[in-house]
């Protein structure tokens, strides 16, 4: 599929000397799982949340997804519980997740540009790992990787992009990411944001969150690299 994009500028891929990407549904199709294990752990604590809206809360730090989709009461009251038994269900679900379409190509791309590579999911420590594991090669592809626990707030507030950034010094980064969330703390963080279609949310809404351009996937941002590359470094030059 052709990608969305505004008109390529004229301009150099090299300005651009990081990239930052998201873990979850980004480089892992991991998005629907995840609703599955939030849905699972909220009928468990007597709560009933519509797949609908967990989708579209998938990004979010685990901190602020309960109040977010349940309201402040039932974060005060079970959210450490939903949260524990999210997590829980997500592990016993790790096989029925795999890499998204491209995503070790890219990773292989974008280090094959001499750019550095850093991940930055909301997640935690342990489970990121396991999920970088269905990438092949990612462990020694990344330059860095941070974790929600290395931030004092999640997504989408800035504070994640911005410790992946500082842990290369970074001077011209762009990054890499499928929900809004990503999109949002992107912008609050000061850096374009290339937005994918594989975790579920459609152009329009990453558009209007602020994505410079928006992909099917990695496989067809790797398809599309130096163009992406490109509109990047026009965004930081603008």
């Amino acid at each position: 599929m052709t990608p969305t994009t505004p008109a390529r500028p004229d301009a150099p891929a090299t300005t651009v000397d990081t990239v930052v990407l998201d873990l979850d549904g980004t480089l892992v199709d991991s998005v629907y799982v995840h609703v599955l294990a939030w849905r699972a752990a909220f009928a468990a604590v007597g709560l009933d949340v519509a797949s609908h809206r967990l989708h579209r809360a998938i990004g979010l730090g685990g901190d602020r997804l309960v109040a977010h989709v349940a309201g402040d009461t039932a974060e005060r009251a079970v959210g450490d519980r939903v949260r524990a038994l999210h997590d829980e269900d997500v592990e016993r679900r790790t096989g029925e997740i795999g890499a998204t379409d491209g995503a070790a190509a890219l990773l292989e791309a974008l280090r094959g540009r001499g750019l550095q590579v850093v991940l930055a999911s909301s997640g935690a420590k342990e489970q990121t790992e396991q999920l970088l594991d269905l990438v092949e090669g990612a462990h020694h592809l990344l330059h860095e990787k941070v974790a929600g626990a290395d931030a004092e707030a999640s997504k989408p507030a800035p504070d994640l992009l911005e410790i992946a950034l500082e842990s290369v010094e970074a001077t011209r980064a762009v990054t890499v990411g499928d929900a809004v969330w990503d999109v949002e703390a992107s912008r609050a963080a000061g850096v374009p944001c290339l937005g994918l279609r594989c975790g579920g949310i459609g152009t329009a809404e990453l558009l209007e969150a602020g994505a410079v351009a928006v992909y099917d996937d990695p496989r067809d941002l790797v398809d599309h690299l130096d163009e992406a590359l490109a509109l990047a470094a026009e965004t930081h030059r603008g």
